[in-house]
């Protein structure tokens, strides 16, 4: 009888239990696991190469966590806006289809090169193109397309190949030979080249300075700004500019677009020259020495005063005096630094011949100036 009961108690407990249950939510749609598509895609031309980048997506269209992704397609057209994807390539999903050991948070940024058909640039030089890329899940199903960028499709000139740098007293001299520039290109696009140079274990770039490009004749650019001492990398790059246009940016083809901000994009570099700024060369040689006596009731002294030189690593001057038919002795003992001398171990009834060098902070010294006579009463 008492084992009844309990059951019984136990079969109305297990009833109150179910029936005290919150009430099941109505069943949700399935996540699609559309990426959602980018919207920072940007596109940077150099060359004949349009570089594209863009953020990796985390979530799907409905907010939810990607898990893993497919392939990207990229999209290039010549319509200014793009409602359907061309594909002209394809970008292989990152490994596990997300950025491996990031954060599901972290923003990872994917990259691309286009290389532009030749063809296309000839065909429309004055045009443009438009890119887009479309993210796809794992099944290969996508949510549309990202925002569109647009890149000039003019045609840039090639890098010279013969690009050499020697080292002289004025600076470092760089010689290449220019392109010859044929009757295709628009006639209103002018062409220089530029030179840029970065110090060793650097990646700065610092702009030399341009000169026109075409004629196909040797081009030389010297680069005076130099420190030296010091090993440089060396490089020109062909920039195709408007002629309206104010040569000052980085290495472009500039088009002009009416009531439109200036287009750039960048031509190929040539390959860097490297080169060692070593200082073998002595200032300038000294000139318009004078001397002079003076010596009437007090010690006797000769002035000797020179025109300044103005190298920008000038350390200083010696001095050397000789009488006639001896050789030349060096008078100072510490460097001169400014252009006059004073000579007072000097005997009455002598004839001195003066001249003077200058010297650089390496010790390259000049050869002497021209003499300068004087005697002493």
């Amino acid at each position: 009888m008492e084992s009844s009961k309990r059951k019984l108690w136990l079969a109305l407990g297990a009833g109150l239990m179910l029936g005290g249950c919150a009430t099941i939510a109505p069943p949700q749609p399935p996540s699609l696991t559309l990426p959602k598509p980018p919207s920072d895609l940007s596109a940077r031309r150099k060359g004949d190469n349009v570089i594209l980048s863009w953020t990796v997506p985390i979530l799907t269209t409905d907010r939810q966590t990607i898990r893993s992704l497919g392939s990207t397609r990229v999209c290039r057209s010549l319509v200014p806006e793009l409602s359907l994807c061309e594909v002209v390539g394809e970008v292989k999903p990152l490994q596990n289809g997300v950025a491996s050991g990031k954060s599901s948070q972290q923003k990872v940024t994917q990259n691309y090169s286009d290389r532009l058909p030749k063809q296309l640039e000839i065909d429309h030089p004055l045009d443009f193109a438009t890119y887009a890329i479309e993210v796809l899940n794992a099944s290969g199903h996508g949510a549309g397309l990202s925002n569109q960028a647009r890149v000039p499709l003019v045609s840039t000139l090639p890098p010279p190949k013969d690009l050499s740098a020697r080292v002289t007293a004025q600076g470092v001299v760089l010689n290449w030979t220019g392109y010859v520039l044929s009757l295709t290109f628009p006639e209103r696009l002018q062409y220089v080249y530029r030179v840029y140079r970065r110090i060793e274990g650097r990646e700065q770039q610092t702009l030399v300075g341009e000169i026109p490009a075409g004629g196909g004749r040797d081009l030389t650019l010297t680069d005076t700004t130099i420190v030296w001492e010091q090993m440089y990398y060396y490089h020109v790059t062909p920039v195709t500019v408007e002629q309206s246009y104010h040569l000052y940016s980085t290495p472009v083809t500039v088009v002009a677009q009416p009531e439109k901000p200036t287009l750039q994009v960048e031509g190929d570099d040539t390959s860097e020259v490297k080169v060692f700024t070593r200082d073998i060369f002595p200032p300038a040689t000294p000139a318009g020495l004078q001397a002079v006596f003076s010596g009437v009731g007090q010690q006797p002294f000769i002035d000797l005063v020179w025109a300044p030189v103005t190298d920008v690593d000038l350390a200083g001057y010696n001095v050397y005096r000789r009488e006639e038919g001896a050789i030349a002795i060096k008078l100072n003992a510490e460097p001169v630094t400014t252009p006059a001398y004073r000579d007072t171990n000097v005997t009455s009834g002598k004839h001195y011949l003066y001249s003077v060098s200058a010297f650089d902070a390496r010790g390259n010294e000049s050869t002497k100036s021209e003499e300068a006579a004087e005697s002493v009463p």
